[in-house]
């Protein structure tokens, strides 16, 4: 009796199996067809008794629920994450397929994230740049997008932990990017590999292959953490994130800068304007530095030493238009004292010639002003402002003509916007 039982059983779990391979064969004849729906209701039949698959049979259900679940990129995010479990519990049969789906995976993820960042749906493009890299480990520039991203949304709490990932990881962004010049209008191409350009210069389109390493991102990394710091009141927190970045990279001028920068947001100018010369030291022709320097000085009332940094500025980059714009506004600036001391005149022939000589004085600050404004005009023909202020200014003087070819040009600015 005992040995009946037995057999009966025996072609019990048989007929389970049989019938479990043709559920299998049915999701895969849907997946072919991609109906994906048809697929996942065949593997639901099959799911009740996995534990009587043999070991070939179970990987193909995993091979295929994956498949199913992704449904070429229409599957939710919870799919596409259920999915990536079962193909890796398929892989070791299914390498080539799985190797594929993955690589497919991976580029829907940066269509969806590109979209979304293009759409300004900062905190959907993180999530997808951080699955992406979570698929591909190695592309780690991934990481960094899903952090930078994250900041933009923003998400600091979420940025902070992708941020620390980044600095556990030695993350510096320093890449290779590969050039040749076209033979054929001699422009120098960038390629997406070295094999590429080398392939391009080989089959004589290209020619003078060069290679150059892009700048670190490790100086914004820490700044933006520091910057997150600060926002959240963890002042400490963001010095000693600087701290500790400038004691890896004492010579690098870009953590110098974001440490000023922080002490900046803080309102602590003084330390602000001792780093910014400490950088002016570093690079003395950097007009960046020379500008900055400018302002400060302006802001501290010291016009005469803001003027010296702004003509540096001009003087290493002649298309520095702040500069220019900020040197007409440090002239312009001494017109209230004129203004002031003219209206508190009385009538006598003293103050009648003092008049005369204050208002000689204001028309000269006008002169001095033009050059600086007529360069910034011609640096960006739609600043209205230099273009406003320059239209005053001939108007005061009584130089009607370029008086009126300016009223034109504000008009146009106007009616443009």
């Amino acid at each position: 009796m005992k040995k009946q039982l037995i057999i009966a059983l025996a072609i019990s779990l048989s007929t389970f199996s049989f019938a479990q391979k043709k559920e299998l064969k049915m999701a895969e004849k849907a997946i072919k067809a991609t109906n994906f729906a048809e697929a996942k209701s065949a593997l639901a039949l099959v799911e009740p008794l996995l534990v009587s698959l043999d070991e070939k049979s179970l990987s193909k259900y995993n091979y295929l629920k994956g498949v199913a679940l992704y449904a070429n990129g229409a599957g939710t995010n919870a799919d596409v994450e259920s999915a990536l479990d079962f193909l890796t519990k398929s892989e070791s049969a299914y390498k080539d397929e799985v190797t594929q789906l993955r690589t497919d995976i991976v580029n829907k993820l940066l269509e969806k994230g590109n979209k979304a960042y293009e759409g300004k749906d900062f905190g959907s493009a993180s999530t997808y740049f951080e699955k992406v890299y979570n698929l591909r480990s190695q592309d780690t520039i991934y990481l960094y997008y899903a952090a930078a991203t994250a900041v933009n949304a923003p998400d600091y709490d979420r940025a902070l932990v992708l941020y620390q990932q980044l600095k556990e990881l030695g993350y510096t962004g320093i890449a290779t990017q590969y050039y040749a010049v076209n033979i054929e209008n001699n422009e120098k191409e960038m390629f997406a590999s070295e094999q590429m350009r080398d392939f391009s210069v080989k089959a004589k389109t290209h020619k003078d292959p060069s290679s150059e390493k892009t700048s670190s991102k490790r100086a914004e990394i820490v700044k933006n953490v520091a910057l997150i710091h600060i926002s959240q009141g963890n002042n400490d927190k963001a010095i000693a994130a600087i701290q500790d970045a400038k004691a890896e990279n004492p010579d690098d001028i870009n953590l110098v800068l974001s440490e000023a920068n922080i002490y900046y947001k803080m309102g602590d100018t003084a330390k602000f304007k001792e780093l910014l010369e400490v950088a002016t030291e570093k690079e003395p022709n950097n007009p960046e530095l020379q500008y900055n320097l400018g302002v400060i000085a302006a802001d501290s009332d010291q016009p005469d030493k803001a003027m010296e940094y702004y003509k540096r500025t001009i003087d290493l980059d002649p298309s520095y238009i702040n500069a220019y714009i900020n040197s007409a506004a440090l002239v312009l600036s001494k017109e209230e004292g004129i203004i002031e001391e003219m209206n508190g005149l009385g009538t006598s022939a003293a103050d009648d010639k003092r008049y005369d000589e204050l208002r000689e004085e204001r028309q000269q600050l006008y002169k001095d002003a033009i050059p600086y404004l007529t360069k910034a005009l011609e640096l960006d023909s739609k600043n209205t402002e230099a273009a406003s202020t320059l239209m005053n200014i001939y108007s005061v003087l009584g130089e009607t003509d370029k008086y009126k070819e300016m009223k034109a040009i504000v008009e146009s600015m106007t009616s443009a916007n």
